[in-house]
């Protein structure tokens, strides 16, 4: 079996795929890789089904040695070192290292056959919070060994084309819809988070993304029931800064939900990091739900994807 041993984790690594869906019931939100358009992408370069698990690494990267080689791809954010969007031959014994991020928060070593380890509720993605998925529930660490999958017929070596890579690139600008309690925010809250930027806090996580900006008036949510929230809902708790929950959210939640942000943008929010500056764009959920299909549309075209 072919393996993977880590030599440098790099700063936050742990093992992703698309999520575990369906166990909210049970306390038990997605996880996955907070970029999932990279993961997908990723893995495609490598011939693997798209979800296939791939090791996310966050800010830095890491060094990996690869005693049998393996065909890999690194995808999302640059964090330097080898070649990016492009399938790479590593030869057996070669180490691969990956430096720290240029730009974005976050990329993914995706490896032919995927990497193997016991799936938890259908899914190899680890979830920080409880301790589950992934290696042993836990980000890597020096002297780690992650079995590569099988993998079988041929896999056919491509690059991403340049159109594909600026198209899906980090953006600091992301699609909105109005949230369940958006009308009874007061017009002054309302227009302050679509017109005035707000910050990434260093607070911010895989749960949920802290923000810094104007502080949004919740008077008048004082009685609020908890209820169940959802990936991208963003909440506006007394402090008036408002949180954008993320793939480790918590499941239930009491506080004033003023926006969701649009899924064709819930990947963008994986690359944000602590300091950048974001705005807020307020679509209709038509609007949502036809972003969201064009995006589709584009990563199941091979001519977009690899046509130069």
């Amino acid at each position: 079996m072919p393996l993977i041993e880590v030599r440098s984790p790099g700063l936050l690594t742990t093992v992703q795929d698309l999520g575990r869906y369906g166990c909210g019931p049970l306390g038990v939100t997605p996880s996955g890789a907070a970029d999932p358009v990279a993961l997908r992408l990723g893995n495609l370069l490598v011939g693997n089904p798209e979800g296939a698990p791939a090791l996310e690494m966050t800010l830095t990267g890491g060094t990996f040695l690869f005693p049998e080689g393996a065909l890999a791809a690194l995808a999302g954010a640059d964090f330097g070192g080898a070649a990016w969007w492009t399938t790479l031959e590593i030869g057996a014994g070669q180490t691969l290292s990956v430096g720290a991020a240029r730009e974005g928060a976050r990329c993914y070593l995706c490896v032919r056959g995927g990497i193997r380890v016991p799936l938890f509720l259908g899914s190899a993605s680890t979830h920080l919070a409880c301790g589950l998925g992934g290696l042993g529930g836990r980000r890597l660490q020096r002297g780690d060994v992650l079995e590569i999958g099988a993998a079988a017929g041929p896999c056919q070596r491509r690059t991403l084309s340049g159109r594909a890579r600026k198209h899906f690139a980090p953006s600091k600008a992301l699609h909105v819809t109005p949230g369940p309690e958006w009308d009874r925010f007061e017009a002054a809250a309302r227009e302050a988070f679509l017109t005035q930027a707000c910050r990434v806090s260093e607070a911010s996580d895989r749960a949920g993304l802290r923000l810094k900006g104007a502080a949004l008036a919740t008077r008048g949510f004082e009685r609020m029931i908890t209820e169940g929230v959802d990936l991208g809902a963003i909440q506006v708790p007394p402090s008036g800064q408002p949180i954008i929950l993320f793939v480790e959210q918590q499941t239930t939640g009491g506080y004033p939900r003023i926006a969701v942000v649009a899924a064709v943008d819930l990947h963008r929010v994986g690359q944000l990091r602590p300091g950048d500056e974001i705005r807020f764009t307020l679509v209709s959920l038509e609007n949502a739900v036809a972003l969201a299909r064009a995006q589709e549309r584009l990563l199941v075209s091979e001519e977009f994807l690899f046509g130069g």
